[in-house]
């Protein structure tokens, strides 16, 4: 759908330089997705990889972000075998809804309730980043934190639209119950891509 170079603005790589690839395709389809235009992939011709891997190659940060849409709907096996050839760093943002494929250096796992995430993607999630949009996501979260590994980093997000409703929850939940930390928008914040 589109790539670019910016600021990772969320989770535990916030702040980190990196080239993001936007896949076009998904099929969880959020109610709150910031990025539906990335939803049907028929409005987003395929792009050769190699084309994608030139793109990515001048990128002095030297990681490269896949993000979606739901990126795993693809096969990433060659992409991230390319990336790894060229040096960068690969990190992986996804509901997990789909069969794992790639080398990814940091995966990001975020799951969504309308589209639970295959059970091989809890044990290699470096991150469980868990969207907060109402009460019963506290659940949600709880849920899929019993299904990722000790190591695995524990966050809660406000859904954009809800934060100012939701933060004081979120705040109190994570006082109350500390392996769990808060993730924000913070690139909507900075009015970055």
């Amino acid at each position: 759908m589109e790539a670019f170079y910016s600021v990772q603005g969320e989770g535990y790589n916030t702040g980190k330089p990196s080239f993001f690839i936007r896949v076009g395709g998904c099929d969880v389809g959020c109610h709150w997705c910031d990025v539906k235009e990335s939803w049907n992939a028929k409005l987003h011709p395929p792009t050769l990889t190699d084309e994608i891997v030139s793109q990515v190659e001048g990128c002095p940060a030297k990681s490269v972000i896949v993000t979606g849409g739901e990126p795993l709907t693809y096969n990433m096996d060659y992409f991230c075998a390319e990336m790894k050839k060229r040096g960068f760093k690969t990190f992986l943002e996804s509901s997990g809804s789909n069969k794992l494929s790639g080398k990814w250096d940091w995966i990001a796992l975020s799951p969504k309730k309308n589209k639970p995430p295959v059970p091989e993607l809890y044990p290699v999630a470096n991150e469980l980043k868990v969207i907060v949009s109402d009460a019963s996501d506290f659940e949600w979260a709880e849920l899929n934190a019993e299904k990722v590994s000790n190591d695995c980093l524990l966050y809660l997000q406000p859904e954009w639209s809800k934060a100012d409703e939701m933060m004081q929850q979120i705040v109190d939940f994570v006082m109350k119950n500390p392996r769990w930390q808060i993730s924000l928008q913070s690139h909507k914040y900075m009015h970055i891509p």
